[in-house]
């Protein structure tokens, strides 16, 4: 989301590094190219102008004209405007009597009813809370269903309301259920409008007084830009809003949403919406997002998304395999690729690796990798067990039968092939010599293949 903000202002931060002394009227012109970058991004002209005039205030004055390394410390003014612009980290507010009830609001399309869904799972897995899900969206086709999926999918109770009863009433019947049963935390998916209505708002604002929701948090799309904040706006005037989930941010979004939807609602971003997987859900923490823009990287969420993704039994299995002296498969590197898409694919671990900006072209090349991760874990999927085990079987028939259940060529499958057999010598120098074999096998590239990102 941030690639574009974060290039643009990586240039100009690298010529302010490049200088030995400051002076004003640099520093003016690299303000100027901030603004630029910021208007680009679609960051909300009212939050533009805050954000250079704190800057500038910070900068023009004796903290950076008479610093040792004034350029590093121009690039700190910048990264604390960010997380002041952003706010600050605010986890959600559960200390209340059971059930605590989270209600989301926002437009239809926004991606309500999936967040929904990863919001339970989140506070499943993290919190080992006890969960139920309730839809009061009885106008839009299937929605009630969608939801009843969903919480099946990540394990947790589901309020069955008749579409046919007013929302305000399902709202009721889903609270004096989840008492019942004991539940911790009752999540409440409203329904959406394709714009705002008063009667959407009127609605929404009866759920708010019949259930008293702890959290009210404003489901926003970033790929809306400045028309995100300006939504928000209108729900925070309508709603007493505690919070905003980001949505889609794994998308081409040019970032504006996040630097401006907290100046105009005065509700913190609690979490942002990484991908489609019920997973795909961060907690939103401005030091690390404002790391992110400025190119440092975010090293700390990278590592909990490993850990999170990461099936521990396999890698274990795997481990043991390796040291038993058994070959790396097909279906191990399956395994490897498909742990990669569930960590968001490689455009997600290169946002958070600190200088992948840095890398010329990272974005298209990590997207053209991501492409061919699903193109080779649609082939080994159209291979039988025993050719997954035994690739050395692999013949013209058994490559034409693979590439037509695959809808891939030939080609496709003997350059998996090669880059399984690097990949498996790779893993043969782990087992001879750990790690520094490896690395030194990679000769400086980014694994598996060529000279760059995989299959490319």
């Amino acid at each position: 989301m941030f690639q574009n903000l974060s290039e643009r202002l990586g240039r100009v931060l690298d010529g302010v590094r490049g200088k030995g002394r400051l002076t004003e009227d640099n520093i003016k012109d690299s303000l100027r190219e901030i603004r630029m970058a910021l208007l680009e991004a679609d960051v909300a002209l009212p939050v533009v102008k805050e954000f250079v005039g704190h800057v500038r205030e910070r900068a023009l004055g004796t903290e950076v004209l008479k610093a040792l390394s004034p350029g590093q410390v121009l690039v700190k003014i910048v990264h604390d405007e960010l997380v002041r612009v952003m706010g600050e980290a605010s986890p959600l507010n559960l200390r209340v009597q059971p059930p605590a009830v989270i209600l989301l609001a926002g437009l239809q399309g926004a991606g309500k009813t999936t967040s929904a869904g990863k919001l339970a799972r989140l506070l499943k897995q993290k919190q080992n809370k006890k969960v139920m899900l309730a839809s009061l969206d009885v106008y839009r086709p299937a929605a009630m269903e969608q939801l009843r999926v969903l919480a099946g999918e990540v394990g947790v109770a589901c309020h069955d309301a008749d579409a046919k009863q007013n929302p305000v009433n399902i709202s009721r019947g889903a609270l004096d259920a989840a008492r019942r049963l004991h539940v911790e935390v009752l999540i409440l998916d409203t329904a959406g409008r394709l714009a705002i209505d008063e009667a959407m708002m009127d609605e929404v604002r009866q759920i708010h007084a019949a259930v008293e929701p702890i959290e009210t948090l404003f489901v926003v799309d970033a790929m809306t830009g400045q028309d995100a904040a300006n939504t928000a706006k209108a729900f925070g005037e309508a709603l007493p809003l505690t919070g905003v989930i980001l949505t889609k941010t794994d998308g081409d979004a040019r970032g504006g949403a996040a630097l401006s939807v907290r100046n105009i609602t005065g509700a913190p971003i609690k979490f942002l919406g990484v991908g489609e997987k019920s997973a795909a859900l961060e907690v939103f923490d401005p030091q690390r997002v404002a790391g992110r823009i400025l190119g440092m990287g975010d090293v700390v969420s990278l590592v909990e998304s490993v850990q999170e993704q990461t099936d521990q039994v396999a890698a274990e299995k795997l481990a043991k395999k390796l040291k038993s002296g058994k070959g790396f498969d097909l279906a191990d590197f399956r395994e490897q690729l498909g742990q990669m898409q569930r960590m968001g694919g490689l455009e997600s671990f290169m946002d958070k690796l600190p200088g992948a900006g840095k890398i010329p072209n990272a974005g298209e090349q990590a997207a053209r990798a991501n492409k061919e991760f699903r193109r080779q874990m649609a082939i080994i999927d159209s291979m039988t067990p025993v050719e997954r085990r035994k690739p050395d079987l692999m013949n013209g028939s058994r490559k034409r039968r693979i590439a037509a259940g695959s809808g891939t060529q030939i080609q496709d499958i003997n350059r998996l092939l090669k880059q399984f057999t690097q990949m498996s010598k790779m893993m043969k120098k782990m087992r001879g010599g750990g790690l520094k074999k490896m690395m030194r096998g990679l000769g400086g590239r980014m694994p598996p293949g060529g000279g760059g990102f995989p299959g490319l």
